[in-house]
């Protein structure tokens, strides 16, 4: 309805007017600034605990996936096993000819029980280096989640700073914002 001449301001509305008109004081601009700029920190440190959430969990999926297939490898090779053992079993009870053909099928088992071995232990070694990415990323994560929260206390810091004017607040905020960066470059450096 301003548009007739008549218009109705809310506390809020004429402190911005107020501010815009005549300047705000260095004070709340600069408190203003810092929470946009720690915003924009919180905002990435965010996105980046996000990141390596998302990428342990691959990593953790990635791992069971190869402890799977090396579970199923390994009953492969008992599978083997127990052919060879029957194998073994004929070779006792036959002769001639027959003993002759469980020999050979033993000999088979064998090299192919050698054969599955060697692809069930280097499933077993993926799964365990997935499994160690995993933990890292986890790790990587909780640097960054404490880099956010930090971040997010030295924003509300700044909000309480700038209702109450008390200045010696600033310490907390900057303190805080200052622990979340260290946190965040732990986080990046993969500390």
């Amino acid at each position: 309805m301003s548009g007739h001449g008549f218009h109705v301001h809310g506390p809020h509305d004429h402190e911005v007017e107020h501010v815009a008109k005549h300047g705000g004081d260095d004070f709340t601009s600069r408190l203003a600034v810092l929470t946009a700029v720690l915003s924009t920190v919180g905002a990435v440190f965010g996105y980046l605990g996000g990141h390596s959430q998302n990428a342990a969990l691959i990593y953790k999926n990635e791992a069971a996936i190869q402890k799977t297939s090396a579970s199923n490898q390994w009953n492969y090779y008992q599978a083997k096993s127990n052919k060879q053992n029957l194998a073994e079993l004929s070779v006792t009870l036959t002769t001639g000819e027959a003993q002759e053909k469980f020999q050979q099928a033993i000999e088979r088992y064998k090299k192919e029980k050698d054969e599955i071995k060697v692809a069930a232990e280097k499933l077993e070694a993926a799964a365990l280096e997935a499994d160690r990415q995993s933990t890292m990323e986890m790790h990587v994560h909780e640097r960054w989640a404490l880099a956010t929260t930090l971040i997010q206390i030295s924003i509300a810091l700044a909000a309480i700073t700038l209702l109450t004017r008390k200045r010696w607040l600033l310490v907390g905020v900057f303190g805080a914002s200052a622990f979340g960066v260290i946190a965040g470059v732990m986080g990046y450096l993969h500390l």
